[in-house]
């Protein structure tokens, strides 16, 4: 996908906390839209191939946590992560990688990442549909930068980590 494109219009199916419902587990369902996530504001999207995977928990997600008051000084609003995986997969990963600033945004269904034109299959490892690993900044829906790992392809037999890090991120900021 090219620069300067607007994001796909989605809806993401997300859960909140709400207290009034008491017990044990109280969440809701929430549709997040595409407007509610980037109209208006300065976002970055860190999309991975998935929860609780090595170099996704490891590396790329706890690096854009740690370095997160850096991208807020460059006046970014906020960081997502998407990745192909339910809101209850999302909620255990954020809570088992002690996030406190990286908002998580469930991409179930595939249909952003679909889009986005960065659907894979991941049937090689039993994963699936899932998201190819990138990076990209978005002003107020607009695309203004990707950075796409190399070599895209269904079945990839690597998980290339070269571009999408936050350091590069911080860079183009800069």
């Amino acid at each position: 996908m090219e620069n300067n494109k607007t994001v796909p219009d989605v809806t993401f199916k997300t859960r909140v906390r709400d207290e009034s419902l008491g017990g044990d587990n109280p969440f809701r369902w929430q549709d997040v839209t595409s407007n509610d996530v980037f109209k208006g504001k300065n976002v970055i999207i860190v999309a991975l191939p998935g929860a609780f995977t090595p170099t996704c928990s490891s590396t790329h997600l706890p690096g854009f946590e740690a370095k997160y008051d850096q991208l807020k000084a460059k006046g970014i609003d906020d960081v997502y992560c998407v990745s192909v995986n339910d809101a209850f997969t999302m909620f255990q990963w954020s809570k088992n990688l002690g996030l406190k600033n990286v908002k998580m945004l469930p991409d179930g269904n595939g249909e952003f990442t679909r889009k986005m034109g960065m659907l894979v299959k991941k049937e090689n490892l039993g994963f699936g549909d899932r998201s190819w690993r990138y990076a990209m900044h978005v002003v107020d829906g607009q695309i203004q930068q990707i950075f796409a790992e190399e070599g895209q392809m269904d079945n990839c037999p690597e998980d290339p980590f070269e571009r999408s890090d936050v350091d590069t991120m911080l860079k183009y900021l800069a």
